[in-house]
């Protein structure tokens, strides 16, 4: 299975600064955002942080390192490749939470992240946070991921409805969040990627401002134009007010034989990764 991706990040119409941060690298197979939790101090460095720290862990990997340093206990139901995701991020926890007490300015910065690694014909999925994963599957889009907020958990509980979450004051308040404590309980799943399937990365700068059934319908019409797509997501949320930062990675899998190019080509890298 091979993967093309397309990504997209705007500071949005009211902030003045963007504290998302992305990485693509469709050879690896790894695609990362991370969003600095607004109104808290240097959401921009965490943000950045949780990037680099996934991706130098990964790549490191990829190129014939150890794996990722194991904090915690293994996830069940899931693959070796996607527990070291699980561990990266992790990992990532641990220096952002470390940064934030080295220095007065960066005392409470945190950041949501979301992360997809393929792994051969499957893909891990992991997020913290209220940043979100979709796919769109014969046309039909679908969220795998779920918020880790305030208002999510009492939609749980069945306290208000998902219209009524939709619009409340405290639909923006996580209760998870790299650098928010020592350690964080990272959610990841495996999903087979099949051809013509499109995840969507994205920060709520996104999925506020945009409603699901629009979200899609700009995806499907843009057909195989992914970067077209991304473009298009922006300028809708943008169009819609941009109150945040807004920031779209699509990845898009086709058939082929073999590995993508580039570091995640390297046999042994797919060796390890598949458990083979």
């Amino acid at each position: 299975m091979r993967v093309r991706a397309a990504a997209r990040t705007d500071t949005g119409r009211r902030r003045s600064n963007n504290e998302d941060a992305l990485f693509v690298d469709e050879g690896l197979g790894l695609f990362v955002v991370a969003d600095g939790l607004g109104g808290h101090a240097s959401g921009e460095v965490a943000s950045r942080l949780a990037m680099e720290t996934i991706r130098e862990q990964i790549s490191a990997w990829a190129a014939g390192g150890p794996p990722p340093p194991a904090l915690g206990a293994p996830v069940e139901g899931v693959s070796e490749g996607a527990n070291h995701l699980v561990n990266t991020i992790r990992f990532a926890n641990q220096v952002i939470h470390g940064a934030a007490g080295s220095r007065p300015q960066y005392q409470g910065m945190a950041t949501t992240v979301v992360a997809a690694l393929v792994l051969g014909r499957r893909v891990a999925l992991a997020h913290v946070g209220d940043s979100r994963i979709y796919r769109i599957r014969d046309r039909k889009l679908e969220q795998l991921s779920r918020d880790h907020s305030l208002v999510q958990d009492q939609v749980a509980l069945g306290l208000i409805t998902e219209d009524e979450a939709a619009v409340s004051p405290q639909r923006n308040v996580v209760t998870r969040a790299l650098g928010m404590e020592p350690t964080v309980q990272v959610d990841v799943q495996e999903q087979e990627a099949r051809e013509d399937d499109i995840l969507l990365l994205c920060s709520d700068g996104l999925s506020d401002m945009v409603d699901d059934p629009v979200m899609r319908e700009a995806v499907v019409q843009a057909g195989e134009d992914i970067d077209g797509a991304c473009g298009a997501l922006v300028e809708l949320a943008n169009a819609r007010g941009g109150k945040d930062n807004i920031t779209a990675v699509l990845v898009r899998f086709t058939e082929g034989e073999g590995a993508p190019e580039g570091a995640g080509g390297r046999p042994g890298f797919w060796r390890r990764l598949l458990g083979t």
